[in-house]
Parts: structure tokens; C-alpha cells; sequence
């Protein structure tokens, strides 16, 4: 199990959705593990958070970043890219969740070092699901790399 009480894992959402982002953290609240999910309403906060800067300078450092590609302000395609190209920010793992079914958007986060590509189901059920398996593997499962160059 990736988590304890003492660490739990940090998840930054960086989601515009509303309804999107209850369903998630209904989700992720239900789960065995302990974790701490932070949300980000456009791609501009979420950098912001990453980098800890302005009124985000005390946000904790992710262990894993759930990006939707459709953001205001600043493009969640942008924000990967800016993630991956960061020294200090790069080894956290991006999982795309968005509804995007283009395969230029697939094609583009992996070249651009996602993680993972998910396409959001429209079904609730389906999304549930989905989302329920995203947190059994990513927090169940998975090693998350060290935080060598927390900022």
C-alpha cells in the first residue's frame, strides 16, 4: 500500500469542472488510502501551486497530478508542458482525465511526457468506475519517485 497515516498522498486536480471535481473527490474520500487532494480551477493556478508562488506559497508539493486538457486561462496542454520542461517538476506523475478523444491531444501528452491518457466516459456509473481505478492503481500500486528538489 502506497500510503499511512503519516504520509499521505498528495493529489493536485487541475480541473475546471465542477461536477467533475465533486465526483473525483467523492471518489478518492471513499478510499482506503489516506490523501489530501488539492484542486485547481485553471491551468495558470495549478502552476502556481506547482511553483509555489503568491497566495499558493505554502500549497504541498503533489505525489501525482490528475490534468484535464480544457482549462481557462492557461491550456492544459501548455501545463504539461511546463510541468515536464520544470527540473524540480517533471517526476511527478500527470495522469490526463479529460474528454478529449482526439488522437492529435493523445498523441500530444505523451510526446509531451504524461503519464497516462484517460478519456472521461460521459456514463456517471462508467466515470465512477474509471476514476475508482485510477485511485486503486495510482495510490493502491504505484511507487511514487522521491521529492529530490521540493521548492
Amino acid at each position: 500500500m502506497q500510503s499511512d497515516m503519516a504520509n499521505p498522498v498528495k493529489i493536485l486536480l487541475i480541473e475546471d469542472n465542477l461536477g467533475d471535481i465533486r465526483l473525483i473527490e467523492e471518489v478518492f474520500k471513499d478510499a482506503q488510502i489516506d490523501n489530501q487532494m488539492q484542486v485547481a480551477l485553471d491551468g495558470e493556478m495549478a502552476l502556481e501551486m506547482l511553483r509555489k508562488e503568491g497566495e499558493h506559497s505554502h500549497a504541498p508539493r503533489p505525489d501525482l497530478i490528475l490534468l484535464d486538457l480544457n482549462l481557462p486561462k492557461k491550456d492544459g496542454r501548455e501545463v504539461l508542458k511546463e510541468i515536464k520542461a520544470d527540473k524540480s517538476l517533471k517526476c511527478i506523475p500527470v495522469l490526463v482525465l479529460t474528454t478529449s478523444t482526439a488522437e492529435n491531444d493523445l498523441v500530444e501528452a505523451y510526446q509531451n511526457n504524461a503519464n497516462c491518457y484517460i478519456t472521461k466516459p460521459i456514463d456517471l456509473n462508467h466515470f465512477i468506475k474509471v476514476v475508482g481505478i485510477i485511485e486503486d492503481f495510482w495510490l493502491n500500486i504505484v511507487q511514487f519517485p522521491p521529492k529530490i528538489n521540493e521548492i
